[in-house]
């Protein structure tokens, strides 16, 4: 069983490159099941359209992520209570529109695989403590008695809290990947009980730029130079970047786990 997870989506460069390499790279690998964050998928690299998950979908995702921005698009609130392969972290208020884990079939219905969407809560959005929704969703979705495989989005700022909820996590889950900053760590790896884990697999977009937006104004921004606009998204070649995880059928974990990057400026 083979597992692909590319971070974050990053304006129309990531999209782009997404749509350019994406069923290749599922061809190309033998992929069975593929996560795509795409919380900034939007042309301004804020939020995600239906437009845009419903074309995600048709490239190849089996179920879209996300984080902070998750519901920066108005229209997204009554397409995401609809669409149930798409999710928004499980942290938010009780209320929230959507959902922030589901248990889905394989394309071959080989398998179950469920998918857990969290949110941090160190310099992220106000949001139900992360542990604690962790805890409640663990109890609910087990591995190999509900799901073959289970993996974890943890959209999340600061290093710490991805490593915690990595090692948390650790033989109750096939991978734990960390999303949101936009620049792939060098810790990929297999946790001491079978999970695989990255502290952040990156984006998909332009990396010629100040995390998948234009270099230029943002330093601008940075200098406080009344001549800087919003951030908006770099347009150069995207790169495609996430991880491959290789997992055992008979124990849900994983055997392998590697770096993918693909594409773009950025080289492994």
């Amino acid at each position: 069983m083979k597992i692909l997870i590319l971070g974050d989506v990053m304006g129309p460069s990531g999209r782009e490159a997404v749509k350019n390499k994406l069923e290749k790279t599922i061809k190309d690998n033998k992929i069975n099941f593929t996560i795509v964050n795409g919380e900034n998928a939007a042309d301004d690299g804020r939020g995600i359209t239906k437009s845009i998950a419903e074309k995600l979908f048709l490239m190849g995702a089996d179920v879209i992520t996300s984080g902070n921005h998750i519901y920066d698009k108005k229209e997204i609130v009554d397409y995401i209570n609809k669409e149930e392969r798409l999710l928004r972290p499980a942290n938010l208020a009780d209320g929230s529109p959507g959902r922030g884990y589901k248990i889905y079939l394989t394309k071959d219905k080989q398998f179950k695989v469920g998918v857990i969407n969290l949110m941090g809560n160190v310099f992220m959005r106000k949001t139900d403590d992360v542990f604690k929704a962790a805890q409640k969703i663990k109890e609910k979705i087990i591995l190999k008695k509900n799901a073959d495989f289970i993996v974890v989005d943890f959209h999340g700022e600061i290093t710490s809290e991805k490593n915690a909820i990595g090692h948390f996590f650790d033989g109750a889950s096939t991978g734990v990947v960390g999303t949101h900053t936009h620049i792939p760590t060098a810790d990929t790896r297999i946790l001491d009980q079978g999970t695989a884990y990255q502290t952040d697999v990156g984006m998909c977009g332009d990396y010629n730029s100040v995390i998948g937006m234009n270099k230029e104004n943002s330093i601008k921004r940075f200098l406080k130079d009344k001549k800087a606009t919003e951030h908006y998204p770099a347009n150069g070649i995207g790169t495609l970047s996430g991880i491959i995880i290789e997992a055992n059928p008979k124990t849900g974990l994983a055997i392998k786990v590697t770096r993918f990057i693909e594409g773009g400026n950025l080289t492994k």
